[in-house]
């Protein structure tokens, strides 16, 4: 997204339980049911604000931030190891990162031109290779995704000449090649992806890969060969011209997923802002409204239907599949990405350093 998203001023340590009575919002507000949710929040040490997270384990995670920062933790979050690429400054976007292991990562640098890099880690950070660097003054790129393995990944470009483009590779991430674009729909004219939580691209399956847009159109990509042809419909979650659209989404297998968006300068809005798919991106429905505008979301496993949804102004949660959310009191705390782990457990990360682990 050429225009970056700000950073929220969110200064306050989030404790956040759930399990008093609650009360049920208006129509733009989320539905409330009774969970009993709370998240467990450390700091990196460190102000930035983390939009790239890549937990791997119970122990192990990495996080990436907007000041060139990168960190892991190999002791579920009680202290976390600076690991960023020593070319790194205070001008570098890390925007996502993806790992197989404590030792394994992939770290994806945002911006017009050469500004857009991968980087790759087999020593726990101890040392960065950059395995791709954008050369077209016209592309930027905002995300990124790994099917399971590792060894095959895909990352996306905002439309640099009238498609989005994308890029694959098929060794580990050790080299890159950029997708013919026949078989990619033409993009509106000022349709972008938004680089707020590293899943406005998603892979599923062995083959599946879905992608988000929004700005002058909101719509869902779906591609069933790893990003050779691709096929777009329609999102429920509305456009807003350079503000808001489809920010993020998540599949619990290739055909259950969800997405989630808003307006990021209308924070606390959420009503529309949700929708879920049951046919594998095929066809979308426009679920129940959250708490404010979302940037990610993802399946808690081994709870079908059961999914977290984050923004910069709280949490929501739904226990239906998406057609209604509850959202979670957050004294006004938020984060912008979430994964949830197999065996259950979620991370989130967000502004001011923030690093949340979801206890139920």
């Amino acid at each position: 997204m050429r225009r970056t998203l700000g950073i929220a001023g969110l200064s306050v340590p989030l404790t956040l339980a759930v399990g008093a009575a609650l009360t049920t919002y208006s129509s733009a507000e989320a539905k409330v049911h009774h969970p009993a949710l709370s998240w467990s929040v450390t700091n990196v040490g460190s102000d930035q604000e983390l939009r790239g997270l890549a937990p791997v384990g119970s122990r192990s995670a990495w996080v990436s931030g907007d000041s060139g920062g990168v960190w892991r933790t190999t002791d579920g979050g009680a202290s976390w190891q600076d690991v960023a690429p020593p070319d790194s400054t205070g001008d570098t976007l890390y925007r996502d990162i993806e790992a197989t292991d404590a030792d394994h990562a992939w770290l994806l640098a945002i911006g017009s031109g050469e500004d857009s890099k991968i980087l790759r880690t087999i020593d726990g950070g101890a040392t960065w290779i950059t395995t791709f660097v954008n050369d077209d003054p016209n592309a930027f790129y905002d995300c990124m995704a790994m099917w399971p393995g590792g060894r095959n990944g895909i990352a996306m470009s905002d439309p640099p000449d009238g498609k989005f483009r994308v890029i694959r590779t098929h060794d580990f991430w050790r080299t890159w090649s950029v997708v013919d674009s026949s078989g990619m729909p033409a993009a509106a004219s000022g349709e972008f992806g938004f680089a707020a939580s590293g899943t406005c691209l998603v892979a599923a399956g062995a083959r599946d890969a879905f992608l988000a847009s929004g700005g002058a159109a909101s719509r869902i990509y779906r591609s069933h060969d790893r990003g050779t042809t691709w096929s777009v419909v329609d999102s429920p979650i509305p456009a807003v011209a350079d503000a808001g659209g489809t920010f993020g989404l998540a599949f619990r297998n290739p055909r259950q997923g969800l997405a989630v968006g808003g307006d990021y300068t209308d924070p606390d809005n959420g009503a529309h802002a949700s929708a879920y798919t049951r046919d594998g991106g095929r066809t979308w429905t426009g679920g129940g409204d959250l708490g404010g505008y979302r940037s990610g979301v993802d399946f808690v496993s081994g709870r079908p239907g059961t999914a977290i949804a984050v923004g910069t102004s709280g949490a929501d949660v739904t226990y239906d599949g998406g057609r209604s959310w509850t959202a979670l009191p957050s004294d006004g705390q938020g984060f912008d990405s979430v994964q949830c782990l197999p065996g259950g457990g979620c991370w989130a990360s967000g502004a001011d350093g923030r690093v949340g682990r979801l206890r139920r």
